[in-house]
């Protein structure tokens, strides 16, 4: 099943993004192909604000401990996560 998670920034937590953000990403490299999409959300500015990750993964538990691994999370960068089963419908590069 996929899972997006909806992660919100701290406010005034740009630098411990910025400062956790190479380590980051070579974590959601780790995950291989059950990372279907990731990428910030951002402000008016352009200043990132928050995460929206799609992560395939076995059942709630798995997308749970993956998500308290992120390095991200572990530098304490999200006000909150939401964790939401989702089925991409639309221009699904897997479904013919």
């Amino acid at each position: 099943m996929l899972y997006a998670l909806i992660c919100t920034d701290k406010a005034g937590a740009l630098q411990t993004r910025l400062d956790n953000r190479a380590d980051h990403i070579e974590f959601l490299k780790g995950l291989g192909d059950s990372l279907k999409a990731a990428g910030p959300f951002l402000d008016d500015d352009g200043n990132m604000t928050g995460s929206l990750v799609v992560i395939e993964a076995a059942n709630r538990d798995e997308i749970l401990a993956i998500s308290q691994e992120d390095p991200y999370a572990r530098a304490g960068l999200f006000e909150s996560v939401e964790i939401r089963p989702w089925n991409w419908a639309i221009k699904n590069p897997e479904v013919n």
